[in-house]
């Protein structure tokens, strides 16, 4: 049986395709959850920087003609109406929360592709990755309060981080769903790209990520992460030994000479 979630590479290898592929809406339930925790080891082993030919970045993406439909509803029924519901859910959503902070973890850029309506889980799942690429007719939506709960795998407080707290609020209150065009005036979606050829136009982006200078991105990477969890200074004293180890590279290497020799935008990257 093919997995709900899986990954597919392009690029010979460079780019790890992470496939949500579960019809007809990919719901989340047990079996995408399981999947999900296995893909994200997966992409922590083929992201590694001491592997050679490793993945140099990955693009999530779906199949069908929604994103997701959200959380299987049957899922919470058979918390609440189990014994030690509270702590069943609280183990449920410490697993989930795993899945978007490996997501964040990872060394490389992730992009996140939504084509159509996104809910709940995939949205946040979204929110993780580094890049939120919607088409024109996306939608998306945190709807938990249809079911009486809070989006409890990073939502609120991911986006807070990127549209600020008042906004994070009232998507979340409203439990409404918001057209891609309003949450890239939001600072949530980064861009909107026409329907007519997005999942090709996706793929471009994140291959052209992937071959940019992969370690440099790691450090780009460590530095926003630092800057919006303990503050700007903090960034900045991480700079020196972040950026300076980047001088050991032979990506840098490669590139200053290459700079030098024909000029800026010729060089290219091996991620190393």
């Amino acid at each position: 049986m093919t997995s709900p979630v899986r990954i597919e590479y392009e690029g010979d290898g460079a780019l790890a395709v992470v496939v949500l592929d579960s019809p007809p809406l990919n719901l989340f339930d047990e079996a995408v959850f399981t999947a999900w925790e296995q893909v994200v080891d997966e992409l922590a082993a083929v992201t590694d920087p001491a592997r050679l030919g490793r993945a140099r970045a990955v693009l999530v993406e779906a199949r069908g003609k929604v994103v997701s439909g959200g959380v299987d509803v049957a899922t919470f029924a058979a918390i609440a109406d189990s014994p030690g519901a509270v702590q069943r859910a609280g183990s449920l959503f410490g697993r989930l929360l795993r899945i978007v902070q490996a997501l964040e973890e990872l060394p490389v850029p992730t992009v996140f592709a939504a084509h159509g309506l996104t809910l709940t889980a995939a949205f946040e799942i979204a929110l993780g990755c580094d890049i939120l690429l919607a088409a024109e007719s996306a939608s998306f939506g945190l709807v938990e309060i249809v079911v009486g709960l809070t989006p409890s795998m990073g939502g609120p407080q991911r986006l807070a981080e990127r549209a600020g707290p008042a906004r994070a609020r009232e998507l979340v209150y409203t439990g409404e769903r918001y057209p891609a065009a309003t949450l890239e005036r939001w600072n949530v979606v980064n861009r909107v790209l026409p329907d007519a050829g997005f999942a090709e136009a996706a793929r471009e982006y994140a291959l052209r990520v992937a071959a940019g200078p992969t370690c440099a991105h790691a450090a780009t990477k460590r530095l926003v992460a630092t800057a919006v969890r303990d503050g700007v200074r903090a960034a900045d004293d991480a700079v020196p030994a972040v950026s300076g180890a980047l001088f050991a590279t032979d990506d840098l290497c490669d590139a200053v000479a290459s700079f030098l020799r024909d000029g800026p935008g010729k060089a290219t990257y091996q991620g190393r």
